[in-house]
């Protein structure tokens, strides 16, 4: 899956942080501070509707600024789960690189 979002997002101008778990979210986003989140609903260790609702918590608390998070779901049933965790937006898998 993490090659797929690559393949479809990687260019000349844009570079691509990886990380597996979803306690690596917050470090690497203070590290890289990306224009862009995008995080699978069922990344290892906390998932993504927690990683997303901590993002959301870092925001409102006044750590971190404003962030896009898109969520990649597994299936159609998923998408309360993005909005329930404040996802800006969702693609449920398997991905079509070009609404990605």
């Amino acid at each position: 899956m993490l090659d797929e979002v690559e393949a479809a997002l990687v260019d000349e101008q844009t570079a691509i942080a990886r990380v597996r778990r979803g306690v690596d979210v917050l470090p690497a986003i203070a590290e890289v501070q990306p224009t862009l989140v995008v995080v699978d609903l069922q990344i290892g260790n906390m998932g993504g509707m927690a990683v997303c609702m901590s993002i959301r918590h870092e925001q409102a608390a006044g750590r971190l600024g404003d962030l896009p998070v898109l969520m990649l779901l597994d299936r159609e049933a998923d998408v309360f789960l993005a909005q329930r965790s404040h996802a800006d937006g969702w693609l449920i898998k398997p991905l079509d690189a070009f609404r990605l």
